[in-house]
């Protein structure tokens, strides 16, 4: 399955700071403010936090605030003017002087730019500081959070901050946790880092996940507190090999330096991390971990709990290797690992494994009886390892014990002895169920949607699946649903739509859609991706689509739509990408495209287009896939407005004139066909040689001149 960010221990770190913030810090103060009125905060810090709380607004949380906060609170609505500003929600103050010591605004919902000037850095003395998971609106994190000298924890996590990360954050000297993660691209210049872990020699928490640090040598890593207990740089853009010297941090427990671009083999030095509990090091494309290595990381790491090497090179480590990890993980990902051979026969041992991933590997075989007894698993992946196979009675054994299962993932596991019914035995807390390419043949186990919080669910490249898809008795959490490549019959009907009110992706590309009434997609106001291709369809292309303001995605290919485009595409403004190929669409391609600022791929080939390619088409500025080929497009090719374009295809049309000076200049071209158009005239310029990802070129059947 390749479960990816945000990982396990991410969340868990951050849970378990909020609660130690909550207990130590908000708890005593609370309770002893609730039995005194005497100790009233100073009247200039109530008005700085007021004036604080009139600088934002309150709004509803993002994606990413949704994920980290299921029960966001408003909490500066809290604060009233002429109150004890002491007993406001997240505000903490000493007993003694007054001072606001604590300001926790986590999840609070607050919406504006954090601008320099705000009266929150006249709180001078602060030693607590959360506003995570807030919305500042790509504001740039300010060098004023330099000045709180008293700071000892600053969180400033997912609040949409940008910018460069300031130096003067190496000003907090009495820092022990610095949290700047999964913001949106905040960039870290190397001498800031090195500020940073030369000055604050008391950190023990540091996360600057997402943070770009593509300059930062990893090894400058190693200047870092060997007192650190966390150390956390998911997607931090480092380069070159990991560090040999990391056992000097003897302390650490929690170890992420996933999505990263490092390289080389993981050194011998990580197997000296015996106190960790959590270690990612995922998705580094060209890291490897040989057998040695791996034999000492099992047997001295005996405190993990999480570990994820997916994407890590482990060809050379045998599975049955697997079973000296220590017995009590409850996290293992070692998804595409290029593992070989048998899964091991006494997985069963894992009896506190939560969270278990082997998908995209080389195993073979069938999966083993034991696995029904990690009766604590809530997700399961065994998807992508071709030689797989799962026999009926080990599923019955599995659909059996782990009745906490939300997620399971055996895309492509050989399951064509098992009944499709008997997926009706599944733990009823199933929330994604992903059986794509598994050989089921039979009757859609409508039965299926008896699970009660069922969201997710692929059946796809299953093209023994007959039957009706059901209209009734879906998940009202229903969201995603994948029947391509099957035989399974789905009627476009009002019941059908009714039922499916949440549905967000519906890929029923080469599937068997019958009795439709395609004006009914439009009822689908929540969808984000659209895949109808490949499935005989004849009609216009319905004007309901205009109500799909979310889609990103629509792929209309391969039917036989007929007539133009139509207006109501203009309305979808967050389209990126759009397929209308292969169908009988007619008349010049109107300005109805002109809106789609995000396109990066539209497709009209082989279609009965006419008139010339309107200058709008070629200025979209994000378009990197552009397909007109197979039409009867006339008139010249007129100048790329960007630079964006990889893909460019105008082959088979009647254009004539020469090729544009800018289709030269498109530095990321992979694929130039413009073949088959007689018109085309003039010299090709030089330049052409120098497009160096340039891999598919045909200019054949034109009037060109000139070589490189």
């Amino acid at each position: 399955m390749g479960f990816s960010p945000p990982c396990l221990s991410q969340s868990l770190s951050f849970i378990l700071f909020l609660f130690h913030f909550h207990s130590t810090i908000s708890s005593p103060l609370s309770s002893n403010y609730s039995s005194s009125s005497s100790h009233l905060c100073a009247h200039r810090q109530s008005l700085s936090l007021l004036q604080f709380k009139q600088s934002f607004s309150i709004q509803n949380s993002s994606a990413l605030s949704e994920y980290y906060c299921p029960h966001p609170f408003p909490k500066t609505e809290s604060w009233k003017e002429g109150t004890d500003c002491c007993l406001w929600d997240g505000v903490s103050c000493d007993l003694k002087t007054g001072h606001v010591t604590a300001l926790d605004l986590s999840c609070s919902m607050l919406y504006g730019t954090l601008l320099p000037n705000n009266s929150l850095f006249s709180l001078h003395h602060l030693q607590h500081l959360d506003l995570s998971f807030n919305d500042f609106n790509s504001s740039h994190i300010s060098s004023r959070f330099g000045q709180f000298s008293n700071l000892t924890h600053l969180n400033l996590s997912g609040s949409d901050l940008a910018g460069q990360v300031p130096s003067e954050i190496s000003h907090l000297s009495k820092l022990v946790s610095l949290d700047l993660s999964k913001n949106f691209n905040p960039s870290l210049e190397p001498i800031s880092f090195d500020k940073l872990v030369r000055n604050l020699s008391k950190l023990r928490e540091l996360d600057l996940s997402w943070a770009n640090m593509s300059l930062v040598v990893p090894d400058s890593l190693m200047n870092l507190s060997s007192s650190l207990s966390s150390l956390k740089l998911y997607y931090c853009r480092l380069k070159g090999k990991l560090p040999s010297s990391m056992g000097k941090f003897k302390h650490l427990q929690f170890l992420d330096l996933g999505w990263n671009d490092l390289t080389g083999s993981i050194p011998y030095g990580f197997d000296q991390l015996t106190e960790l509990v959590s270690l990612d090091l995922s998705w580094n494309d060209y890291v490897s971990l040989e057998p040695i290595s791996f034999d000492n990381l099992v047997r001295n790491l005996t405190k993990l709990r999480e570990l994820d090497l997916s994407f890590v090179n482990m060809s050379l480590v045998v599975p049955d290797s697997l079973m000296n990890l220590s017995s009590s993980l409850s996290s293992l990902k070692l998804y595409y690992c290029r593992l070989k051979g048998k899964l091991p026969s006494s997985m069963g041992k894992f009896k506190h494994l939560q969270y278990l991933d082997l998908g995209g590997n080389d195993f073979t075989g069938s999966i083993p009886y034991d696995f029904d007894q990690l009766t604590e698993l809530v997700s399961l992946g065994l998807s992508s390892n071709n030689y797989l196979s799962l026999e009926p009675i080990s599923f019955r054994k599995i659909v059996q014990n782990l009745t906490k299962l939300r997620e399971l993932d055996l895309g492509y596991v050989n399951m064509s002895w098992v009944a499709p019914n008997s997926l009706r035995n599944l733990s009823s807390s199933l929330s994604s169920l992903s059986l794509r390419g598994c050989g089921l043949q039979g009757k859609f186990p409508g039965n299926i949607f008896l699970h009660p919080n069922l969201e997710s669910l692929d059946l796809s490249d299953n093209k023994g699946l007959t039957g009706p898809f059901p209209s009734s008795n879906l998940s009202n959490f229903f969201s995603r649903l994948d029947l391509s490549n099957t035989r399974i019959s789905v009627y476009l009907e009002n019941d059908l739509m009714s039922n499916l009110k949440s549905l967000e992706y519906m890929y029923l590309r080469n599937s068997n859609i019958i009795r439709s009434d395609l004006t009914l997609i439009g009822n689908f106001t929540k969808l984000i991706y659209l895949d109808l291709s490949i499935n005989h369809l004849s009609s216009e292309i319905p004007s309901s689509l205009g109500n799909l303001v979310h889609l990103h995605s629509l792929l209309l290919g391969s039917n036989n739509f007929v007539g133009q485009i139509p207006d109501c595409l203009g309305s979808l403004a967050n389209l990126s990408y759009l397929d209308l190929s292969n169908n009988q669409l007619v008349g010049p391609i109107y300005s109805q495209l002109n809106t789609f600022s995000n396109l990066h791929h539209l497709d009209l080939s082989d279609n009965l287009f006419n008139g010339t390619i309107p200058s709008f088409l070629l200025a979209l500025p994000s378009l990197q896939h552009l397909d007109l080929h197979n039409n009867n497009l006339i008139g010249n090719i007129s100048e790329l407005q960007h630079y964006s374009l990889a893909y460019l295809d105008l082959s088979n049309n009647h254009l004539h004139g020469t090729i544009p000076s800018s289709v030269f200049k498109q530095q990321n071209l992979e694929v130039l066909i413009l073949a088959s158009n007689s018109g085309l005239t003039g010299e090709i310029s030089s330049s052409i040689c120098k497009l160096r990802f340039l891999r598919v070129l045909d200019l054949s059947n034109n009037s060109f001149s000139g070589s490189c």
